[in-house]
């Protein structure tokens, strides 16, 4: 289990840009999970869409992206402060199968598929109410910051 402090040694993105609230379970090398608590607060819902406000595809994919990169972290043991970041390095077979709205707790889960040469590749899903909202494979790279 992770708290938001210590989310916050694992990610160097801050707010708003900062997608995952908890981690509630790691297994090094191999899955994580977490979740994001999507409010009307967050700075996208004034714009997307107004009257009817719905998360981004795109930040439901880059929270997946985000715990994924907590997963790199832990399991090869280092960390922002290390001098090491994780970036976003794509994604294949996304799938987005419902909208995320306001009040909805966005669970995010990543299992490592594969690490080679500091490119890790995610499987991912994010559910709402145990519903899924988004799939989809998710790389980052791992480099030097």
């Amino acid at each position: 289990m992770m708290d938001i402090d210590q989310i916050l040694e694992y990610l160097p993105h801050r707010y708003p840009f900062l997608l995952v609230d908890r981690v509630t379970e790691i297994n090094p090398g191999t899955s994580i999970v977490g979740y994001k608590n999507i409010t009307i607060n967050e700075p996208f819902f004034t714009g997307h869409f107004p009257g009817k406000p719905i998360m981004p595809g795109v930040l439901i994919l880059e929270a997946m992206a985000q715990v994924s990169g907590i997963l790199g972290f832990i399991t090869d043991g280092t960390r922002p402060t290390d001098g090491r970041i994780q970036y976003f390095a794509g994604s294949n077979r996304v799938r987005f199968k419902r909208p995320v709205i306001p009040g909805d707790q966005l669970f995010l889960e990543s299992s490592l598929v594969a690490n080679k040469h500091g490119i890790w590749k995610f499987d991912c899903r994010a559910l709402v109410n145990g519903e899924v909202a988004c799939v989809g494979e998710v790389m980052t790279a791992e480099r030097e910051s």
